[in-house]
């Protein structure tokens, strides 16, 4: 037995504000645990057959936030994993609930100022098209860090590189464990 075993025993789940870095994050978390990696936003767009950009404007949010939900269950009923959440994801009710029964979930949180830095360099966001990508975050910043702040474990990650995040998620949820292990 590995020190890494316990935290392959159930899917985690990163959660978080667009660009703080769930699926980059994800992928170097899932590679030093030996899990698989799943990318919520990628399998809706495998689902759907198109963009999330094409679904936000062609079937609008609800129906997105529908699928999301719909992949979501479905990836969760797979084996260990580590899954990266579309940023609305955890704010949906049923969603959350089946983070939390079947997945260990970890709130990424960033400093707006960086987050604004990186979202305003990608033009797929469709959260943000046309828009002040700092007035975005604030405004989702105000809705969803209370929600996000049910997430089984909360790690402060900063602008420095992916690799120290992972360590970071790691010692996290190690502590974590240990201590719902008693």
């Amino acid at each position: 037995m590995d020190r890494y075993d316990p935290l392959r025993s159930r899917t985690v789940a990163l959660v978080g504000l667009m660009g703080v870095g769930k699926s980059s994050v994800g992928r170097r978390l899932a590679n030093a645990l030996s899990l698989p990696f799943r990318d919520a936003d990628a399998e809706v767009e495998a689902a759907a057959g198109r963009s999330i950009s094409d679904i936000f404007s062609e079937l609008g949010e609800a129906a997105f936030r529908d699928g999301e939900r719909r992949v979501i269950a479905r990836l969760l009923d797979q084996p260990p994993h580590v899954l990266a959440t579309g940023g609305g994801a955890f704010m949906s009710p049923e969603t959350r609930q089946l983070i939390k029964s079947k997945a260990l979930s970890v709130w990424l949180k960033t400093d707006l100022d960086v987050l604004a830095r990186r979202v305003g360099r990608k033009t797929t966001r469709p959260l943000i098209a046309d828009r002040d990508p700092m007035e975005v975050l604030q405004a989702q910043a105000d809705v969803r860090y209370p929600v996000y702040a049910e997430a089984d474990v909360v790690v402060e990650t900063g602008d420095g590189p992916h690799h120290q995040t992972v360590d970071q998620v790691i010692r996290a949820l190690s502590a974590y464990l240990e201590e719902h292990a008693r």
